[in-house]
């Protein structure tokens, strides 16, 4: 701590006396790094641009090799700003991240990710927001302690000429060097690390350990120093090491989607009840030598920093000479603007990011990046016409940053959902979406709005399959699921509407759960009458989704859509007003969700936009029929292909024969 403090002391010295260093060695102050992932700002120079730009993507390669994936799909775009000064750092950090390595800000626009660089290794800091970044957009729906649990597996890797990775994330020293009286102190205030909390005796049942209700998106995070924490880390542990990732995917399967009890579940997903399963955690976690090392070490008084031993490690799964990097000088008031925007979503930090912001559009140039993001902050608090002003304005300045299409959009569709009426300037709108898709093909949110302004110009058939999009990208996304669920109705795709508020009544997501139990009451007077419920429709909705489809027309008293009567010019659908009756369901296509594991051998889609694929498993091969290939829910790939065989697939279907059934969804590994 020491030798730390001096090197402070050292660097503010340098950084004061010798200004112009920077500017000797003809380099931009600031430069801006491209990979195929990550963008990169950065002060600190090219060399140390590179650095953090192979790191992010050497983490994100190495969390695709834990969930057993070749490619992980980012739907929302990862800004990281790599600050070299500490004090810079600390001035935008939280509070309760400014002695960390670094900090995430998530958004449903785009993630921002500040680091410090006067720190050893401060991506590390990231690391566990990161792993829920990747599993909210790359895994099924799974439980709070699995998430968890592979959130806190993953908070430990180190990068260096190996990726090494497994060791306790919660572990911290206990001793601490006093600068002033040049001795060791004892922290008596450092919480339990994962490994003490499991040296307990008493560990948490794993029925209620699987069953405690958590939200494991990362967004609401508290203290990881728990048994829940220590537990989940030590399950998630305990199934990559043992390879049992499959085996979790059809309990989750199970529970989540054939409601089958915990307990049930447990013994027909591994094979074991689950006391046995306890104890086979229990067992591991106690061969884990190096915990016990690693925990002693933190306990002795030594100056040194805490070098913590990991069970784990793998080859580099990239290396620099395999990484493309492009590198452009950045304007400093354009690096000004994207700090500003990240500082202005962590509330301690909102009211001076903002005052920054307006500054920067006051200056000698006017800055587009400073206005786009005082417009989403703007949309963010419903001041939809201070909102349009600064985009209108951002726009004279770049009419081509890609940027302004989104928010243009996002602020018509949120201003919408605001006064639950039609989306204004509707084929403008699908028009700046269609663009923004062009220039980031996975940006998730494009494509449920995309979905909701085609469902509005009448056309059920490519919303669907917008709205569908946009799901496989993000899978736990309650709010495109809800408006998928909307978009059935405004089809009266009855069935299908059902199915999907079901399954967001019985999920996590209180607000959902509420709003899809109100469309489950309303759906019988809605499908018989062709009217809702007097006043239903201005019932809560998740938020972010689309208000409820209930407009009637005043000649036959038929439902729409909420923005069915705004003008369908401009429309790129050639659904009619009417969509047609769905076909009537195939045998067994209504009852249960089950799961076959397999390899696809080959595909007949000689009558699109159905397929059959013919899976094997074990020496029985399967006929699975797929209604609407380019619609179906694909997860491991972009979307659904024709030329797939020997891969390994999970495919979740509804039986309509011996060995025929129709297909829900497929993961491709």
């Amino acid at each position: 701590m020491k030798l730390r403090f001096l090197l402070r002391t050292v660097a503010t010295s340098l950084l004061l006396l010798l200004p112009a260093i920077a500017l000797a060695k003809d380099e931009p102050k600031w430069i801006e790094l491209h990979t195929a992932h990550f963008s990169v700002i950065t002060d600190a120079g090219e060399k140390r641009g590179r650095e953090v730009a192979l790191r992010m993507e050497q983490m994100r390669a190495a969390f695709g090799q834990l969930l057993l994936r070749d490619k992980l799909r980012m739907p929302v775009p990862v800004t990281v700003i790599a600050l070299k000064s500490d004090k810079q750092y600390g001035a935008v950090a939280p509070s309760k991240q400014s002695l960390a390595g670094g900090f995430y800000v998530p958004g449903y626009d785009r993630v921002y990710i500040v680091l410090n660089l006067f720190e050893d290794q401060p991506w590390r800091s990231v690391a566990h927001s990161l792993a829920h970044y990747f599993m909210n957009y790359n895994y099924p729906p799974a439980q709070g302690w699995f998430d968890e649990g592979v959130a806190e597996y993953f908070g430990s890797v180190q990068i260096d000429k190996q990726v090494n990775i497994g060791g306790d994330p919660e572990l911290a020293p206990e001793w601490h060097e006093d600068i002033f009286e040049e001795s060791m102190t004892r922290d008596n205030k450092v919480p339990q690390s994962l490994t003490q909390l499991l040296s307990s005796p008493v560990w948490i049942g794993m029925v209620d350990l699987f069953t405690m209700k958590h939200d494991g998106s990362g967004v609401r995070e508290g203290s990881h120093n728990t048994l829940y924490y220590a537990q989940s880390w030590a399950m998630a542990h305990y199934l990559i090491n043992k390879k049992k990732m499959p085996e979790a995917g059809t309990y989750f399967d199970l529970v989540l989607n054939q409601n089958v009890p915990v307990e049930k579940a447990i013994v027909q997903a591994f094979d074991m009840t689950p006391q046995q399963l306890e104890d086979a955690v229990r067992a591991y976690f106690n061969s884990l030598g190096n915990l016990g090392i690693a925990l002693d070490q933190a306990k002795r008084p030594e100056p040194q920093p805490l070098d913590v031993p990991q069970p784990d490690h793998f080859p580099l799964p990239l290396t620099a000479d395999e990484l493309a990097i492009s590198v452009t000088p950045l304007l400093e008031e354009d690096a000004k603007a994207a700090i500003g925007d990240a500082t202005a979503r962590v509330p301690e930090h909102r009211g001076q990011a903002l005052q920054d912001l307006t500054q920067l559009t006051k200056g000698p140039k006017d800055s587009e990046p400073a206005r786009r993001a005082l417009a989403r902050d703007y949309i963010q608090q419903h001041q939809f016409e201070q909102a349009s002003d600064e985009l209108a304005t951002a726009a004279e300045l770049n009419a081509r940053d890609p940027w302004i299409w989104y928010y243009r959009s996002v602020l018509k569709y949120r201003q919408a959902q605001a006064t639950r009426k039609e989306m204004q300037g509707l084929a403008n709108l699908m028009q700046d979406v269609r663009a923004v898709i062009d220039w980031y093909p996975d940006l998730a949110d494009a494509y449920n709005m995309l979905g909701m302004a085609r469902v509005e110009g009448g056309g059920i058939n490519s919303a669907l399959e917008a709205q569908k999009q946009a799901i496989a990208l993000a899978p736990r996304n309650v709010e495109y699921q809800f408006n998928l669920g909307q978009i059935y109705v405004a089809g009266k795709k009855w069935d299908q509407a059902r199915e999907v508020f079901t399954r967001l009544k019985a999920g996590p997501d209180r607000q959902a759960a509420a709003a899809a139990k109100q469309q489950l009451e309303d759906l019988a007077t809605l499908q018989k009458y062709g009217l809702r419920p007097e006043n239903s429709a201005a019932k809560a909705t998740p938020a972010g989704a689309a208000s409820a489809p209930s407009a009637t027309d005043k000649n036959t008293g038929a439902v729409k859509s909420a923005a069915a009567n705004a003008p369908t010019s401009g429309s790129e659908d050639e659904d009619s007003d009417e969509p047609p009756k769905p076909p009537a369901p195939k045998p067994g296509a209504t009852g249960p969700v089950l799961n076959l594991k397999g390899k696809i051998v080959q595909s007949d889609c000689s009558k699109p936009p159905e397929a059959v694929i013919s899976v094997v498993s074990g020496m029985t091969t399967y006929a699975m029929h797929v209604s609407d290939s380019k619609a179906l829910l694909v997860i491991g790939e972009d979307r659904f292909s024709c030329d797939w065989k020997n891969r390994a697939v999970s495919v979740n279907y509804r039986a309509t024969g011996k060995r025929e059934g129709e297909v829900v969804s497929v993961e491709v590994r």
